[in-house]
């Protein structure tokens, strides 16, 4: 159920703030990324050079840029500039109920609000959901007569009526419960599932990149190494640049290609962030096979393989396993309520059944 309201979390989470700002209009060029970091670090001139983690490319022409700037230890504050005159139009706002709801929801998703030993339990739950969904494609009674099997009469005794809709509703609903339970289950356990992956696959994981320190030296301007960046994926659109948080970290600027489907994209290229060398270019459509797979994790469970569609479908995806519980055990109750009958009743009903 939590992840039927999680379908279209992003959109909403990105919708609430932006209501509560001024609205863009969208001009002809966007500002260099320079003006927009030094125009949010004036803001924060009265504190001790708090560090900027990342920024946000807007995915539409009237959406912010935001930038996010750690303020403490375990805090970050989102400013959202826009892109086209640097003006600030927010930051710290304050998170709205909707916000919260959804980071509740999120927590109880992922952890069921249990930190890493919930993170683990749910993985173990999507193993085991994942055997239960195939053995349920395995048992289906509907392989006898296909046609039949999708059948569902509505005027049935209840017992009839909720075999039908589980056995309808559960094959139907099985091999995408097996994409989201499954995926989920990897990465609860992905410090073992990787390194799988790539062994099955003959693949190896690449090096993390790292930047040659120069005594003396300040990193390079981020429009140059934007510029850079851009050279060695021509035909992919800015999503993110992570900032390095040591001198010997890269800088990572995030990129989508026209045939990812995520909207923050799959592609990323690695740069020295002192000489602005390209360390490394993650390019989804030249990734490994161990590499593809475990990007198709995400591609799966978010269910957005085939776009708004089956985004909607995994709506009522979600609710499957609920409608799979209450008609399983009303079936169960039938079963067990006619085990446990008197001899006397059961000659009743024969008696009944007769007349």
């Amino acid at each position: 159920m939590t992840g039927s309201l999680l379908v279209f979390q992003s959109e909403i989470r990105t919708f609430d703030p932006q209501r509560r700002i001024s609205t863009i209009a969208p001009q002809s060029e966007m500002l260099p990324v320079e003006v927009v970091l030094n125009i949010v670090k004036t803001t924060y001139a009265s504190q001790p050079k708090p560090p900027v983690e990342a920024i946000y490319w807007p995915t539409k022409p009237h959406e912010p840029m935001i930038v996010s700037v750690k303020t403490k230890k375990d805090e970050s504050t989102d400013n959202y500039v826009n892109p086209y005159t640097g003006a600030i139009l927010g930051n710290n706002l304050q998170p709205s109920f909707i916000q919260k709801s959804f980071d509740i929801i999120l927590g109880l998703h992922m952890r069921l609000l249990g930190g890493d030993i919930g993170y683990k339990f749910v993985g173990i739950i999507g193993l085991l959901m994942s055997f239960m969904s195939i053995s349920g494609i395995i048992l289906w009674p509907g392989w006898r007569k296909l046609i039949s099997g999708f059948k569902i009469k509505w005027n049935a005794h209840p017992k009839r009526l909720y075999f039908d809709i589980h056995k309808v509703g559960g094959v139907i609903a099985s091999v995408f419960l097996i994409f989201t339970f499954f995926t989920g289950f990897c990465w609860s356990f992905e410090e073992f599932v990787n390194p799988m992956i790539y062994a099955l696959t003959f693949s190896k994981p690449l090096p993390t990149p790292v930047s040659v320190v120069v005594a003396g030296h300040s990193p390079l301007g981020f429009t140059e190494q934007l510029q850079t960046a851009q050279a060695a994926l021509p035909q992919a659109e800015f999503r993110k640049i992570t900032f390095p948080t040591t001198p010997e970290e890269a800088l990572v600027v995030d990129f989508k290609l026209p045939q990812e489907n995520l909207a923050h994209g799959l592609s990323s290229v690695y740069l020295d962030q002192y000489s602005g060398k390209v360390l490394r270019v993650d390019s989804s459509l030249q990734a490994s096979l161990g590499d593809r797979i475990l990007n198709s994790f995400g591609i799966l469970h978010f269910s957005i393989f085939w776009g708004l569609p089956s985004r909607i479908f995994y709506l009522f995806v979600g609710l499957a396993p609920l409608i799979l519980f209450v008609s399983g055990f009303v079936m169960w109750w039938y079963r067990y309520k006619g085990k446990n009958r008197s001899p006397q009743t059961i000659k009743m009903v024969k008696l009944r059944a007769k007349n």
